[in-house]
């Protein structure tokens, strides 16, 4: 039988922190249990802000080096508000997944579909608005509140002696009659990260950028920074990107914003044709440099320049980030290195990542994640040796290259899904443990039914462009 680890702290209380405490708690044979989410309240990516992230959004707010200048336990002046914590969710956004497989396997979403997505897609669309989301990961954590510290910043991950140490800042509590930060340390045998990866923007380097930003900071913008369309009305907009991001903002924008709208792409995803050739869209090749000369020129590598723009926005995805974790296990690359099946650390299988991967079906694959996880951790599931892990991790490089591609399970699903449940196992008696489902060829077609009627309805729109008024005689 495998080590058993005691005292297991779950960082982050998204969807994927959500299936970690419950995989956990099923297995009943931790001591200790503790999530620690630096919101005020769990969800994850799911929550809305009303107010978004700066440009370009930093990393953190933290003291150097995630060390406080001061001997813990204790009170501190406040920090503030961290605003990479800011989620990228605007008031109509739906999922992308379909929900019948998006969804963890032992609770569905509730059926409810948004307005916007019934005018688009139809009439009981696998689509959910952000809110029953939302809701859906609340409901979820109910039986795990007493687990939850909130308002609760995880600083520094450290391994010391065989443990684990977690510097931890809790802010807004009332000390000398004010608000201030809490600083104080536990120990745990193990730790699970659940902090998902749509935190940071990436921001791809150009030259002159940082300039320009610095002169025009109103005119620079990430997707994740998006809330409503009316906020470019009669604009003059550039976007960047070639993935779905980017096909959502060219859609919102195009009939709206002060034509043409520029789209500059060094790839794109061709499934998403429909919506980058729009009337009304001009492509350009890749931005060359930017400069905040006549109210900010971009120019792009054929040559072309646009200038005096009121807004560009970036759909370039997102950058891994784990600074509490020391040593930092991203590359310079944007890959998490180190970790067999982007879940278990090759060198220390008491820390272990749920959720960083892409094109997986979320929240599906997280819950098999955590599984596998909470076996390992309960000692009812035990990992092949560190020679045929860091084969795989080799293997894998070799497959899908050295960025954040690595973690791309799309088209593996069944061989991804199956050996999750295959190495999780049955679950032991006593416990509320299950048999994680084999995978279903349906689930993929399910998934990605919502981008096909994306498609469909992006080609409607542009069959409706192509039909010309008639002006009737006088």
């Amino acid at each position: 039988m495998s080590k058993t680890y005691r005292r297991v702290a779950v960082i982050g209380a998204g969807p994927s922190g959500l299936a970690v405490v419950r995989a956990l708690s099923d297995e009943n044979v931790f001591d200790t249990i503790r999530v620690f989410e630096r919101r005020d309240r769990v969800g994850g990516i799911w929550l809305y802000d009303p107010k978004p992230d700066v440009f370009p959004a930093p990393v953190s707010k933290r003291p150097t080096a995630n060390q406080p200048p001061f001997q813990i336990p204790t009170f501190a002046p406040p920090i503030g508000e961290d605003p990479g914590a800011r989620t990228g969710i605007y008031d109509t956004l739906d999922s992308n997944v379909g929900a019948e497989v998006m969804a963890f396997t032992h609770t569905p979403f509730p059926k409810q579909n948004s307005a916007d997505s019934v005018r688009r897609y139809g009439a009981h669309n696998p689509t959910r608005p952000y809110q029953v989301i939302e809701r859906y990961i609340e409901d979820g954590f109910k039986d795990y509140r007493h687990l939850l510290s909130l308002n609760t910043t995880v600083e520094k991950v450290e391994k010391v002696d065989q443990e684990w140490i977690l510097t931890l800042r809790k802010s807004d509590e009332p000390y000398a009659g004010q608000k201030q930060d809490y600083w104080w340390q536990e120990k745990f045998n193990a730790v699970v990260v659940a902090t998902g990866h749509y935190t940071v923007p990436y921001i791809p380097a150009i030259w002159g950028i940082d300039e320009a930003v610095k002169a025009l900071p109103h005119k620079f913008e990430h997707s994740k920074s998006f809330r409503s369309p009316d906020d470019y009305v009669g604009k003059k907009v550039v976007i960047v990107g070639g993935s779905i991001s980017a096909a959502d903002l060219v859609v919102d924008l195009v009939h709206i914003a002060k034509g043409p709208l520029y789209l500059s792409q060094r790839g794109r995803n061709e499934l998403l044709d429909a919506a980058f050739t729009l009337d009304g869209v001009v492509t350009k090749p890749p931005i060359q440099r930017i400069t905040a000369h006549n109210g900010g020129t971009i120019e792009f590598e054929d040559g072309t320049t646009v200038e005096n723009f009121d807004k560009i926005i970036f759909g370039t995805g997102y950058r891994l980030s784990y600074p509490f974790i020391s040593p930092n296990p991203v590359t310079p690359q944007n890959r998490l290195a180190g970790f067999y099946q982007h879940i278990f650390n090759i060198n220390d299988p008491s820390l272990a990542v749920v959720g960083q991967v892409k094109a997986a079906l979320s929240f599906r694959v997280y819950e098999y994640q955590a599984v596998a996880v909470a076996r390992v951790l309960a000692g009812r599931a035990s990992l092949p040796s560190q020679n045929e892990q860091q084969d795989w991790e080799t293997k894998r490089l070799a497959y899908k290259g050295p960025t954040n591609n690595f973690h791309e399970i799309k088209p593996d699903f069944a061989e991804y899904f199956n050996w999750l449940s295959d190495f999780a196992g049955l679950p032991a008696e006593g416990t509320k443990g299950y048999k994680l489902p084999a995978w279903e060829e349906k689930w993929g077609e399910l998934g990605f039914a919502v981008l096909v009627l994306k498609d469909s309805y992006w080609k409607r729109l542009k069959a409706q462009e192509g039909i010309k008024p008639i002006r009737a005689k006088l």
